[in-house]
């Protein structure tokens, strides 16, 4: 039996931020393989302002050569609370590195929106495309209120996001892709089937080192590996000053996760739960939890990582990227 015959068919839901940049050139590579096709990039605020996430996509997709795959606009949203993330993935979500890379032409103002490019696609393909979501939920919760019932055309749902065991990461209690915008993630979660998270718990062993990064840089063309290094460096200072690396010098590649789920799925060990998110809380709003209790549970709505083999997981990550050098 071929190791797989049917390209798959994606769209991934991003905010670009570095560890998403990572993410997104894992998925290019498995689209440049042929192993998957990638329907559209939609990209959404949160790690940094909507019109900089569609930017950064834009950028990334032009120097990899590959400037046709569509790229759609954030829906609109502020966010209550939560700052974005640029001390984490710099000004510009690209370790202050986009003015390094040529200037694009797409317009944001008159890009399609995220939730319309998704409706569309999905009542096109139904029940065949892969929807994977490594940002805040805001594009796909505007996507069910335009259009109720459709997320439940999606062949399935990754989200990364959530911690069930470790606490948060931008509050005590919550993760920064749900606490970003709660209500959307609640409302996702109540709207969904087929949907699996990668949260906390499994993304924070993701460490990818400096050793690692060289073997990737190494083999890949001087503009996109010189890049690649630069963001790798300012990765590596921002993980370990916000101290999430255990001491480890390295970053956490949070989503890749979600690429890892859906491809490697041999490398991630699921349970299933009925997933909860908090909106009200005062200390608590962005939270996500499920019921330990041992009492019947029919209302699962989701599958849950709570154990991943990172080495292997990193290993075929690297691997892949890679395969980038023929581009």
């Amino acid at each position: 039996m071929e190791p797989h015959s049917k390209p798959s068919r994606v769209i991934i839901d991003t905010d670009p931020g570095a560890d998403d940049i990572f993410a997104l050139l894992w998925l290019l590579s498995l689209h440049k393989q042929g192993i998957t096709e990638i329907l559209a990039i939609n990209t959404v605020a949160g790690n940094v302002p909507a019109p900089l996430t569609f930017e950064a996509a834009h950028k990334l997709l032009q120097l990899l050569g590959m400037p046709t795959i569509p790229v759609s606009r954030s829906v609109d949203h502020t966010p209550d609370s939560i700052r974005d993330a640029a001390p984490i993935h710099g000004n510009d979500g690209m370790g202050n590195l986009s003015h390094t890379l040529p200037a694009v032409a797409a317009d944001f103002q008159q890009a399609a929106y995220a939730d319309d490019l998704l409706i569309d696609n999905l009542k096109k393909y139904p029940y065949e495309i892969d929807v994977v979501a490594i940002g805040p939920l805001t594009n796909l919760a505007a996507a069910h209120t335009k259009n109720p019932g459709i997320l439940k055309l999606a062949k399935s749902i990754t989200i990364m996001g959530g911690s069930f065991t470790l606490g948060g990461n931008v509050t005590p209690a919550a993760e920064f892709n749900i606490a970003f915008d709660p209500e959307a993630a609640a409302m996702v979660l109540a709207h969904s089937t087929n949907l699996s998270i990668m949260p906390l718990d499994i993304t924070t062993r993701l460490i990818f080192t400096r050793s690692m990064l060289q073997q990737v840089v190494a083999v890949l063309p001087e503009k996109l590996a010189q890049f690649l290094n630069h963001l790798g460096e300012f990765m590596f200072k921002a993980h370990m000053g916000h101290r999430e690396t255990t001491g480890v010098e390295g970053c956490a590649m949070h989503d890749a996760s979600a690429i890892a789920y859906l491809f490697y799925p041999e490398t991630i060990w699921l349970q299933r739960a009925r997933v909860e998110i908090e909106t009200a809380g005062r200390y608590t709003k962005g939270q996500t939890l499920f019921d330990r209790r041992h009492f019947p549970k029919p209302q699962c709505n989701a599958l849950i990582g709570l154990r991943v083999d990172a080495t292997e997981l990193l290993a075929v990550f690297i691997e892949d990227l890679k395969l980038l050098a023929d581009i």
